[in-house]
């Protein structure tokens, strides 16, 4: 099961101090997964966003205020994920307190490590906190989604869905727009690669990457992917990393669409395999690779791969290793 969004303290001292001031931590994410695009997503234990929401004593015209620790990150309530998730939950609440806001940034902006989605699941568990709403988990990842417009310009639920709820999810859309969110405890041996590029990445990123995938796909290809992503939902429910990573390495539209993007794709992607990875994709929509392994052993052979990889281009990176993360909480 996962670690609880709020954890209760039963000293009067910390209750008052809670009522006052909240903080949580929400995880980087890797979404896609190969041929799982816009429905998988699958929480990092490596990076975290932190956002604190104070109640501003005497107070309540309903202005919120945010303080970015990263200064390129837009700080205007519109702009901005954590802002435009505090103000919706804010208005369906009827909460008028002023809110100062400040958003500690762990996870990369732009990377496809799920850097808005974290900032916005930690203010949806931070708020909830704050005024000890009941929310259940669905409604709670619902709220967070409202963050990705900032910097998507639309809701997208494969990231913050991991971000909020932690290890892998399926974001399941039913044609009349009811959206249900299945969580799968992954296995406890697999183990994450992740290579972060230091290139620079337009503003609109996530646009940029959406614009060169194909609007219309053959029927073999649709069903390629659609076995591909079976077999990874399969993989995950059974806890076969192995599977997994067949099913992983089975994505005949998105990343043949995408790699053109990344500098030193298919030589990390080669090393990496050779040095033992199961599989090799783009996480989210890049430029970040990401690597599944079983267990540790081969974790250094790997990241030396993918490092060399990416340095054949001509491209320095940053690599961690990691595991899947239990999703957001709040933190005393």
């Amino acid at each position: 099961m996962p670690e609880p969004l709020i954890r209760e303290r039963t000293d009067s001292m910390a209750v008052k101090k809670r009522s006052s001031s909240c903080t949580a931590v929400a995880p980087s994410s890797t979404a896609n997964l190969g041929p799982g695009y816009d429905v998988f997503g699958l929480a990092l234990d490596a990076l975290y966003d932190r956002v604190r929401i104070t109640k501003v004593a005497g107070k309540n015209s309903g202005r919120i205020t945010i303080k970015m620790s990263d200064g390129a990150i837009p700080a205007a309530l519109e702009s901005n994920s954590a802002g435009l998730v505090i103000k919706k939950m804010a208005q369906d609440f009827a909460i008028t307190d002023d809110l100062d806001v400040v958003v500690k940034k762990g996870v990369p902006a732009g990377y496809g490590m799920g850097s808005s989605a974290a900032s916005a699941a930690a203010a949806a568990v931070a708020f909830a906190g704050l005024y000890k709403l009941k929310i259940d988990r669905n409604k709670l990842v619902e709220y967070a989604a409202e963050g990705e417009v900032a910097s998507a310009g639309a809701r997208h639920y494969d990231n913050v869905s991991a971000s909020v709820l932690g290890g892998f999810i399926i974001s399941s859309v039913g044609q009349d727009g009811t959206i249900r969110f299945i969580r799968i405890e992954p296995p406890k041996d697999l183990l994450i690669v992740v290579a972060v590029p230091s290139i620079p990445v337009p503003a609109k990123k996530t646009e940029v990457a959406r614009s060169v995938l194909p609007r219309e796909v053959p029927l073999k290809s649709a069903v390629h992917n659609v076995s591909g992503a079976s077999t990874i939902v399969a993989g995950f429910a059974l806890g076969d990393v192995e599977m997994i990573g067949r099913g992983i390495d089975d994505d005949v539209i998105v990343e043949p669409a995408r790699k053109h993007l990344i500098p030193g794709y298919d030589s990390v992607r080669k090393n990496a395999l050779a040095a033992g990875a199961l599989a090799v994709t783009i996480s989210g929509a890049g430029p970040s690779m990401i690597a599944f392994l079983k267990g540790k052993t081969k974790r250094k052979q790997v990241i030396k791969a993918m490092e060399a990889g990416f340095s054949e281009a001509g491209v320095k990176c940053r690599t961690f290793a990691c595991g899947p993360s239990k999703g957001a909480r709040i933190v005393v």
